[in-house]
């Protein structure tokens, strides 16, 4: 229960730290801090609960990460469905407590895509640029692959694990400053479902691509890094 409680917690933070910059702080006018604040906010909730938590459940906070692991022989199976209910209801609860603090504000307007930080493809939010689905498809499933990649090798057991978190706090930094024009940036299906839950209309219709893509991106991350760069115990590093 304690590792559960551990990826409630974590993910509960990954979507209220990462998606709360975006609604409260992004737009805001001559101060905001835009998308680079936006993405550096989920790289940030990303390393702080790795060293928070990390050490109890291993810190995935991320239904494709956990499929990622188990893939790459890093999790067990009996744990996986676990991790992904205790992921998606800790983003919805932290939805829920963003809906809640921005309805105070009074009404709240959810017909613009990618409104309450919700992810979207074929739509032009950004520089008037609209991706088409493969795209935003290919976007997803290529960024969480190195993400499951980048994961994988800084926690290996040859590797300094004292740094692993900042290493996956950066890699997510990077890969919203990356994507965020893209799709909103998903990589984390529970993260999509959370938002997507409140807004419904197309961010629900959309959400399938945000589970499909990150997941199987995943597995073939935590499978490349495996069969392809995981050293063996005999190896010998020159």
């Amino acid at each position: 229960m304690k590792k559960l409680f551990a990826e409630f917690f974590g993910t509960f933070w990954l979507v209220f730290g990462g998606c709360g910059s975006a609604v409260f702080a992004a737009g805001v006018p001559d101060i905001g801090i835009g998308l680079l604040g936006v993405a550096l906010a989920f790289g940030l909730t990303v390393l702080t609960m790795a060293y928070a938590v990390g050490h109890i459940s291993g810190g995935h906070f991320n239904p494709a990460v956990s499929f990622g692991l188990l893939a790459g022989g890093r999790f067990s199976a009996k744990d996986l469905i676990p991790y992904i209910v205790a992921q998606c209801l800790g983003a919805i609860v932290a939805a829920g407590c963003l809906y809640t603090i921005l309805n105070g504000a009074g009404a709240v307007d959810f017909s613009q895509p990618g409104a309450f930080a919700t992810n979207f493809y074929g739509e032009a939010v950004y520089n008037g640029k609209a991706f088409s689905m493969g795209a935003a498809f290919l976007a997803e499933f290529l960024l969480t692959a190195f993400f499951l990649i980048v994961i994988m090798g800084a926690t290996d057991r040859w590797a300094n694990g004292k740094f692993a978190g900042i290493a996956i706090g950066l890699a997510l930094t990077l890969i919203h400053l990356i994507s965020i024009p893209i799709t909103n940036t998903s990589v984390n299906p529970a993260r999509s479902l959370s938002q997507a839950v409140f807004v419904g209309g197309n961010a629900m219709s959309q959400l399938w691509l945000f589970w499909v893509a990150p997941i199987l991106g995943g597995i073939v991350g935590g499978l490349i890094y495996k069969f392809l760069l995981q050293r063996d115990a005999d190896e010998i590093v020159d």
